[in-house]
């Protein structure tokens, strides 16, 4: 584990007028505690449903010698009550992997204005985007990236109405041309269209490697579920499998459960929920959208 610190501020000091995003870094670095730490996890910066984090990306970058003993980095971390994940206003990071040639872990919370540009990475471990819709931009990014120390990829896809404006093939170029030949966590989460991604997951050329798959927090059904019970025996190399929050019905949770018994691998079917129904029309909701 990394010695991590976590910075904020919250409504009270952006009203007062002297801190924002343009006086994050310099707080950091004035921290005592700031030579001795491998991991910054930063929240709000007062105000991130009006300003970007931009500043804060810049200020990192422009003071890259001073961050040399960073490792992990994760920029966003705020609850609802600081701020809505569709409401983060995040930045461009294509001038962060060449600054920060040492890090391991990014990640990454909320998708409005966010740019990954040309990532090329040599000791990147872990690369995570927590958001309620994610551009296909973003993605495309990420298919493209030169990563090939990635063990973790993490993706939270969300919905159109917040900002994904991809598809089922956006998802199938990104398992199909991307190169991460270390990956051994796989997270496609939080989508509407979670039965449809675990077909192109179990399709791709990374179920034989990774070790985890999370398909979780989103609108996953007994169709996906029935997919998991009939394909994931076939790969002894997944240990565990984590389907919390989703739509199953018990008969397809309990196959589930028996199989994890049978394999010896653990499966998460916690936290089941009941679509909503209106006018006819069934509804299933990710986890996280606003």
């Amino acid at each position: 584990m990394y010695k991590s610190k976590f910075y904020e501020y919250d409504y009270d000091d952006y009203e007062e007028g002297d801190k924002s995003a343009d006086t994050m870094v310099a707080d950091i670095m004035a921290d005592s505690e700031f030579p001795e730490l491998e991991e910054i996890v930063i929240g709000s910066w007062g105000d991130a449903w009006e300003d970007a984090c931009q500043k804060i990306i810049d200020d990192i970058i422009e003071n890259k010698d001073k961050f040399s003993h960073i490792k992990s980095l994760f920029i966003g971390d705020m609850n609802f009550e600081a701020c809505e994940v569709s409401w983060i206003i995040q930045g461009d990071y294509s001038k962060l992997w060449e600054a920060m040639p040492q890090l391991e872990s990014m990640r990454i919370k909320g998708s409005s204005g966010l740019v990954l540009g040309d990532i090329k990475h040599s000791n990147l471990k872990r690369l995570e985007i927590i958001c309620g819709g994610l551009p296909s931009s973003v993605i495309e990014s990420i298919t493209k990236a030169e990563l090939p120390s990635l063990e973790r990829l993490v993706l939270y896809l969300g919905i159109d109405d917040y900002g994904f404006d991809g598809n089922k093939e956006t998802i199938e170029k990104l398992l199909s041309n991307s190169d991460f030949p270390n990956l051994k966590y796989l997270g496609i989460e939080d989508s509407d269209m979670e039965d449809d991604i675990a077909e192109l997951v179990f399709a791709s050329k990374y179920i034989s490697q990774i070790e985890t798959l999370s398909l979780a927090n989103g609108s996953l059904t007994d169709k996906g579920g029935q997919l998991i019970v009939d394909k994931i025996k076939d790969y002894p190399n997944i240990k565990k499998v984590d389907l919390h929050y989703h739509y199953m019905t018990d008969d397809i949770m309990d196959k589930l459960d028996d199989l994890a018994d049978d394999l010896d691998i653990e499966i998460d079917v916690d936290e089941d929920n009941e679509p909503d129904e209106w006018e006819d029309e069934v509804y299933y909701y990710p986890m996280l959208t606003e």
